[in-house]
């Protein structure tokens, strides 16, 4: 059994044999589109100027390790969570600024933005033919169901066109993702908790890819639609609502709205169906201790949220797109793209070691803590949620269809996974985030 001393060597440990690994089989020729396997990024070798660039990120860092938790800890809860995001926009932008800037990746010729010219001003049409043009798109457009790229066109539409309007709301939707998270943790496992996780969360080594992959703005959308799905349960109805009245009032919108952010998510990305495991598992634990008066209300966020889940699915329907005809030619173009080709076994356990890479050592930490006092911040409450997001990881993992590319498929995942550092806070462990993401920004070179 691995002690709580020897979780950084194991963490590292496993990075530093999926590096090797994957180093060898780049030489040979057999992880021929990935350069420094198991990320998909080049090496960047360190530069006077690039430390340089790196500094504003490390001087809020500096003082973000000692302060941030005095902060979360002692405001008022809003505060905290305005404190946490706030740090987590800064630590995100500043380490974007550092490289090659923040939009710089929405100007690559295989992500969204290059195909809105051929959704024009007929968004309805484009959808209803994207299955049957879908061999025509660029990269990330095929490996993904259509509302990315209608979201981009909604954007440009309402005036704010161009990668760095596309950039500001990934970056801002993402980053929020810190807070509905620590709104989820709180309903769940209490608000020591969630404060608990809130710096950890905020200085994430995963802002390296929240700026600036379209899958930060996944993380952000499925956050706040388990938030909302938590908060609209009985319990979470919070000092806006008055009376029995007031609360299922609260309940029923608060269900609606979670159920259009979560029935969006498989239209965003294929693989976060099992992502769904997370509110599911979150709901069953926060109704597990309600009263029986409180059934009736329940129910009725319950159903509100499938209502807006199956309002999503019968929108997408009735403009021809159908979600399974959408999975099939996929993973027909996935077939036949060369990263299929990439080793099982290889990126079987290599993709794990992304996650640990992604999360950081103080999530990996906090997922071994041992169960500490009932209803503290390390009790086995604390680690349900995350959890969750891991057995969904391990299922795409085992199923294959992840083979690399994972520090930006899986960022919805790991936000929640890195919410476990809470459950065994240590400053030292909060440095060694930081320091994660720092040494990823400055010595990767990611496409995203």
């Amino acid at each position: 059994m691995i002690t709580r001393r020897g979780l950084p060597v194991a963490w590292a440990g496993l990075l530093a044999g999926a590096f090797a690994v994957g180093g060898v089989l780049h030489a040979q020729g057999v992880l021929r589109i990935d350069h420094l396997p198991p990320l998909h990024a080049l090496a960047r070798l360190p530069t006077a100027a690039g430390t340089a660039a790196l500094v504003p990120a490390a001087v809020l860092a500096a003082v973000a390790v000692p302060v941030l938790p005095r902060l979360t800890a002692n405001l008022p809860l809003r505060a905290a969570l305005a404190a946490a995001f706030g740090v987590s926009l800064a630590w995100t932008v500043l380490l974007a600024v550092s490289g090659e800037g923040l939009a710089w990746p929405f100007t690559h010729p295989q992500e969204y933005l290059a195909v809105l010219g051929t959704v024009g001003d007929d968004p309805l049409g484009w959808l209803a033919g994207f299955t049957r043009d879908l061999p025509a798109y660029p990269t990330h457009v095929r490996g993904h169901p259509p509302l990315p790229v209608l979201v981009l066109w909604a954007l440009a539409a309402a005036g704010l066109p161009g990668p760095f309007w596309a950039a500001v709301l990934v970056v801002v939707i993402g980053c929020s993702a810190t807070v509905a998270i620590g709104l989820a943790v709180r309903r769940v496992s209490g608000e020591e908790a969630a404060r608990r996780a809130l710096p950890y969360l905020a200085l994430s080594p995963a802002a390296v890819w929240i700026a600036t992959t379209m899958d930060a703005f996944f993380a952000g959308v499925g956050a706040w639609g388990t938030a909302l799905l938590l908060l609209a349960l009985p319990g979470g109805d919070g000092p806006g609502a008055r009376g029995r009245a007031g609360r299922v009032a609260v309940g029923l919108w608060r269900g609606g709205a979670a159920g259009v952010a979560l029935g969006a998510l498989p239209y965003l990305s294929y693989g976060l169906v099992p992502y769904l495991l997370i509110p599911v598992v979150g709901a069953v634990v926060a109704l597990r201790d309600a009263g029986a008066g409180a059934a009736k209300a329940a129910r009725a966020a319950v159903l509100a949220c499938l209502a807006g889940m199956a309002a999503v699915s019968a929108l997408f329907a009735a403009g021809g797109f159908w979600w399974p005809d959408g999975v099939a030619a996929t993973h027909a173009e996935w077939a036949a793209d060369p990263g299929a080709a990439r080793p099982y076994l290889y990126f079987l356990f290599a993709n794990l070691a992304v996650l640990a890479l992604v999360t950081g050592p103080a999530a990996t930490a906090g997922l071994a803590a041992p169960r500490l006092t009932a209803g503290s911040a390390g009790s086995a409450a604390g680690r349900i949620l995350p959890m969750a997001a891991l057995v969904a990881v391990l299922a795409l993992d085992l199923s294959g269809v992840t083979r690399g590319e994972v520090e930006r498929i899986w960022l919805p995942y790991a936000l929640w996974i890195t919410a476990a550092a809470g459950r065994a806070p240590d400053r030292r462990l909060l440095a060694a985030q930081a320091l994660t993401g720092l040494l990823l920004q400055g010595l990767v070179r990611s496409p995203w």
